[in-house]
């Protein structure tokens, strides 16, 4: 009599994709009794890992006013949710965080320290954002913020022929080797893309060190489309080993094993999306210096949304700033931390304590989405709120159209970050960028193509009524 799925589950294997593939086998081998229970015990997959009782997270953030209580409130209960996926040994909460999606989702501001294992949607679509600080020995400020508009690019897409930059040869040939980096998608953006800042928080800002007087450019953008592309095969991959391995993990915390020959692949690849994305920077800043003839002392970068990694232990900082000289392998120490258009660009350094897990905030943070801040500015137009809060600065936007979103007034308070950071002693300032002005690519989508189109045909049916 043949054995049945039934039988095999009496045995202790459990249903699944494998269990097919078991009854076909011990039937043809005409597999029974204690031959049968021996060869189950020695060939069935291992029991599926369940959530864990959450550990312990630092908490470095306080609710000062009404509306930070909420926000506060939100972080804390997703970092409870969060914090109970089995792969998980350690986190800590920024004093910029804030909720970046349904509950048990990494807020932004929040550092998770996982074991053997990396999780795509811990780093987010936007990996590698990151900031890069270029000082020039003798510069004037709006010389340098003239010739950086010039020199970047802002909105979606990229860039034309004839306009586009030059990608490192090399770069690309290891982007063809990976196979979560070949597509053709993923290899047109690494040329098309190279250059350019996207939109959203991404800004070109340039200010003047207030210890040393010099001029400085600080730029802020990810990965673009090839970051995007990874992170999206990263998720399809994570899926299949989270249906495999485990029990109630939540989509977005599902997690590739690093010891796999699909882990050490996408380790690989997240190391070729640093690469570009430096690339990404460097290029406009080499390209601003050479248009306004400025001589340059010093550069340096730091990532933001990452993964970073001690032997097994892999640190997926989303928004959150890295200290940890052990974590920084090609930096000066002096980490960069942007508030907001009006605020000084903030340089810190710190060290490795149980409160920061050797990171710090990556900017202000957000109390509300961008949606509802621009509901709280209704009854003023946008023209008087630009004015009224970039005073004493040189602010665009890229596309022309100004972005209410973007403005100060939308992130939490400065003061109460920089507060924050020195009360749990996550990291010091050394050093503040005071800005001269900054570039950002505003609302973009007022004059898409299809906003345009969509407008037009709403113009035409209404010249037809009666």
């Amino acid at each position: 009599m043949p054995v049945t799925g039934k039988d095999l589950i009496a045995l202790g294997f459990q249903q699944g994709a494998d269990l097919g593939h078991a009854l076909k086998t011990v039937n043809q081998l005409g597999l029974d009794g204690d031959a049968l229970a021996h060869w189950v015990a020695d060939n069935k997959p291992a029991a599926k890992i369940k959530l864990q009782t959450a550990p312990d997270y630092a908490f470095n953030i306080e609710a000062e006013t009404e509306a930070e209580v909420e926000n506060v409130t939100k972080v804390r209960q997703t970092m409870d949710i969060l914090m109970r996926t089995p792969t998980i040994r350690g986190g800590a909460v920024m004093p910029d965080a804030c909720p970046s999606g349904p509950d048990g989702t990494i807020p932004v501001g929040g550092v998770v320290v996982a074991q053997n294992a990396i999780h795509p949607g811990m780093h987010s679509a936007d990996i590698c954002c990151s900031v890069m600080v270029t000082e020039f020995a003798d510069s004037d400020p709006a010389n340098v913020l003239n010739a950086v508009h010039k020199a970047t690019h802002f909105g979606p897409g990229g860039r034309t022929n004839g306009q586009r930059y030059t990608l490192n040869p090399e770069l690309y040939d290891a982007f063809r080797g990976n196979s979560f980096l070949n597509t053709d998608k993923i290899l047109r953006s690494t040329h098309v893309q190279l250059g350019t800042q996207g939109d959203g928080n991404h800004f070109a800002y340039v200010g003047t060190s207030r210890a040393k007087g010099t001029t400085c450019l600080v730029t802020h953008h990810g990965s673009r489309g090839p970051g995007a592309g990874l992170y999206k095969q990263g998720m399809v991959a994570a899926e299949r080993w989270r249906t495999k391995l485990s029990d109630g993990v939540l989509k977005q915390n599902a997690w590739i094993p690093a010891d796999s020959d699909e882990g050490r692949a996408y380790w690989d690849a997240l190391q070729l999306i640093r690469a570009w994305t430096k690339d990404n920077h460097d290029v406009i800043h080499r390209a601003t210096a050479a248009l306004a003839e400025a001589e340059v002392q010093e550069r340096f970068w730091n990532e933001h949304n990452f993964v970073f990694r001690k032997g097994d232990l892999f640190y997926h900082a989303k928004g959150a700033t890295p200290v940890d000289t052990d974590l920084l392998p090609d930096t000066n120490g002096t980490q960069i931390v942007p508030l907001n258009m009006a605020e000084p660009v903030l340089l810190i350094r710190g060290k490795v304590n149980g409160n920061n897990l050797g990171f710090a905030p990556h900017g202000a943070g957000r109390n509300f989405s961008r949606t509802a801040h621009k509901r709280a500015m209704a009854g003023r137009t946008q023209a008087e709120i630009f004015t009224e809060e970039t005073a004493g600065i040189d602010a665009r936007f890229f596309s022309g159209n100004i972005d209410v979103s973007e403005l100060p007034s939308a992130y939490k308070p400065a003061a109460t970050v920089r507060a924050q950071m020195a009360k749990y002693g996550l990291a010091d300032v050394v050093d503040e960028i005071v800005p001269h002005g900054c570039i950002m690519a505003g609302d973009w989508e007022k004059d898409a193509p299809w906003r345009k189109k969509a407008a037009a045909k709403w113009a035409a049916k209404q010249a037809k009524s009666p």
